[in-house]
């Protein structure tokens, strides 16, 4: 009996804890991108982890993936923690934590998760690693976005993780056929230029390229400069569109362009009550808003 009462106290006390939430940057990004959110999860009281992947320049998505998972398992140890998370992610970051959680952990089901929270993230393949790659189009995109979204002399055959994200490569086909878990509640925060703003993402006068599949492209409003919403939506998730005020983009415009998306106030807001929601109903509850 003592025994069993020193375990029911465990879980209780296991229980009590506050979810604690990962976050994972995106494509040539840092850490800093999660200022403004970490300053808003420590006011809440919610527990930050911050996967850094920057440095791992060349490693493919799988192996970033795999040092997410070790990084989750240490500091699970260190805390002493062995409940549910969060995971939010930025971009491709998104697809590094699904890769984790649907490829590499589809049999095991060893990750507990709550929900996981996608800002612009690329989910079925990335128009713009595809446009990188043309051969007529892709030096002047690349040349338009030198010192906004790519470093000068940017060359995209070099780059592992822009291969690996065109849609057609064998890493989006793994992500497609494994399908989302359904344990995690997958929500999907995008933005669009509700106004056709040209400041919103001056190099493509507020417009967002994307893919048809077919090999044309086309421009839109639906998208965030650099993600349009056709690489993100994905069935079974949950979407949802900012700016819910059309009216903020007359001033703020270029702040929920992809790149400003983690530090965007709404952005943050909107994540943090995500993270504060009552998941009561659990996973597969809610249903897509798309």
């Amino acid at each position: 009996m003592k025994a069993e009462a020193i375990q029911q106290t465990a879980i209780i006390r296991q229980a009590l804890q506050p979810v604690p939430a990962i976050l994972v940057h995106g494509w040539k990004s840092h850490p800093g991108v999660w200022k403004r959110l970490v300053s808003r999860l420590d006011q809440e009281a919610i527990p930050s982890w911050i996967f850094d992947h920057s440095e791992h320049t060349g490693v493919p998505l799988e192996g970033i993936s795999l040092l997410l998972r070790d990084y989750i398992r240490d500091k699970r140890s260190m805390g002493h923690y062995t409940g549910p998370v969060d995971i939010v992610c930025h971009s491709m970051g998104t697809c590094i934590a699904r890769y984790l959680l649907e490829v590499l952990d589809r049999d095991e089901r060893s990750e507990s998760v709550n929900q996981l929270i996608g800002i612009g993230p690329p989910n079925n393949g990335s128009a713009m690693a595809e446009l990188f790659n043309h051969p007529v189009f892709g030096p002047r995109v690349i040349d338009r976005l030198a010192g906004v979204f790519v470093p000068g002399e940017y060359n995209p055959d070099e780059d592992t993780i822009v291969q690996q994200f065109r849609p057609g490569s064998r890493v989006m086909d793994e992500l497609r056929n494994a399908g989302i878990r359904e344990d995690i509640t997958y929500r999907i925060l995008l933005t669009a230029n509700k106004t056709a703003d040209p400041g919103f993402f001056p190099p493509f006068d507020g417009k967002t390229w994307e893919f048809s599949g077919t090999g044309t492209f086309s421009p839109t409003y639906l998208g965030d400069g650099i993600v349009p919403h056709s690489d993100s939506v994905m069935k079974g998730a949950i979407v949802e569109i900012l700016p819910k005020d059309p009216g903020i983009l007359e001033h703020s415009g270029d702040r929920y362009c992809h790149t400003r998306l983690p530090g965007n106030p709404e952005v943050v807001e909107t994540v943090v009550g995500y993270l504060k929601k009552d998941l009561s109903r659990g996973p597969g509850q809610e249903t897509s808003s798309r």
